[in-house]
């Protein structure tokens, strides 16, 4: 009898609930139309989300819950978007099917291949390669040079570009000692990350930039032995804040409606505004799936997804979305700080301030918190680039929070 309601209450079995609560709910949200759109989402849904997890419980030592939090915060994205546009919803269901087998790619590529933490060249020449294909070829984009067209469609090289930033840093710390016989052995890594920051200058893509310099900073507190570099690091910081204000026309009007949206109203500060009004009516329990207006909002399945998400399923779910990715980026630390080997301690703790950092520049972005950035919800908003980048980095995580000592024992 224990047994039975022991399986009764397992996470999986949960989540398979959620999945099909969730389609319900859209079902209704249609008149109870059951077309072709809402028989692939319904089927695929469950087959993605269930079926993964079910897989990944059967090949992993590491931690298993962190890809069921991702699955919850998967699902409502998936859902809303699916709300908003059946078509895009579908789209976004296949940059998740596709997504998750870059997770299954990246998890036994990292599992099984060997002297990753030797390669620290490679990930930055690849990474040079990129933001110089991307500078040269780039398409221009909501004011920012980003995205390189590669005539089945465009992606975004900085979304993998911030994946290698990871084991640059991960490579150099891991490695540190290496690199002491030269002189001011910290700014070497600064350099490369300021050098990768002016690039992005150069693009015009300063939500990047401040995820690159998250991350770094967060990596150079812990493991950097010259705490000098860091109060250079923090001017630097500083200075280059203050020249993209005075430098970048969009800058001085993100800050100009962060810090007062009301002045235009109806044409700079619509965006903030609209996501302001929204949240306020749909109160602690929202108006109903369906029962909102996501078409007054601009990018309202993108960047500003969480707003529409409030208005109609209440602030208690938006609440709930901020607990699911404290969570998350509470067990990549719980995660890192059990991990043996410094390689894969990094990666680990890289990619839980990549997570925590991009769904703090999106939800204070657009609950007036903070400037807007441009930065997208992962695993929520919709975006192919983001969407797979953001799966890889789960990856690492997934590899980072197994024991990989026979791994070193074989002579990695």
């Amino acid at each position: 009898m224990t047994s039975k309601i022991k399986n009764i209450r397992r996470p999986r079995d949960l989540l398979l609930l959620f999945e099909i609560l969730a389609i319900v709910l859209i079902f209704f949200t249609f008149d109870g139309q059951f077309d072709r759109q809402m028989m692939f989402l319904a089927g695929g849904l469950i087959f993605i989300i269930y079926i993964s997890n079910f897989i990944l419980g059967k090949i992993t030592t590491g931690d298993n819950y962190i890809f069921l939090i991702v699955s919850l915060l998967l699902t409502i994205g998936i859902i809303t978007i699916f709300r908003i546009n059946p078509e895009t919803g579908i789209k976004q269901l296949q940059w998740s099917f596709i997504g998750i087998l870059l997770f299954y790619l990246t998890y036994f590529f990292i599992r099984y291949f060997k002297n990753l933490h030797n390669l620290g060249s490679l990930y930055l020449i690849v990474s040079v390669a990129l933001f110089f294909m991307t500078l040269i070829f780039g398409v221009v984009s909501g004011g920012a040079k980003n995205w390189l067209n590669i005539g089945i469609g465009t992606f975004q090289p900085t979304e993998f570009i911030k994946i290698l930033l990871m084991f640059i840093l991960a490579s150099f710390y891991s490695s540190y000692e290496k690199y002491t016989k030269f002189k001011h052995t910290s700014y070497i890594m600064m350099a490369i990350v300021y050098f990768f920051v002016m690039l992005l200058f150069l693009q015009k893509d300063l939500g990047t930039a401040v995820m690159f310099l998250g991350m770094y900073m967060s990596i150079q507190f812990v493991y950097d032995r010259d705490k000098k570099s860091i109060l250079v690091n923090i001017a630097l910081l500083a200075v280059g804040a203050v020249l993209a204000y005075f430098l970048f026309g969009h800058v001085r009007n993100r800050v100009a409606i962060w810090l007062d949206p009301w002045s235009d109203v109806y044409n700079a500060g619509r965006q903030i505004a609209q996501s302001l009004f929204a949240i306020a009516e749909g109160g602690f329990f929202g108006s109903g799936i369906g029962f909102g207006y996501p078409e007054l909002i601009p990018v309202s399945y993108s960047d500003f997804i969480f707003p529409v998400i409030c208005e109609e399923m209440g602030i208690l779910t938006g609440i709930g979305i901020i607990m699911l990715y404290i969570l998350l980026t509470y067990r990549g630390v719980k995660i890192a700080l059990e991990q043996e080997y410094t390689f894969y301690r990094i990666l680990a703790l890289s990619v839980s301030v990549l997570f925590a950092l991009q769904s703090f520049l999106n939800i204070g972005g657009v609950i007036k918190l903070i400037p807007m950035t441009g930065i997208t919800l992962p695993f929520i908003s919709y975006g192919g680039s983001s969407m797979l980048s953001s799966f890889i980095a789960l990856g690492i995580l997934q590899v980072t929070s197994e024991d990989l000592s026979w791994k070193y024992e074989r002579g990695e």
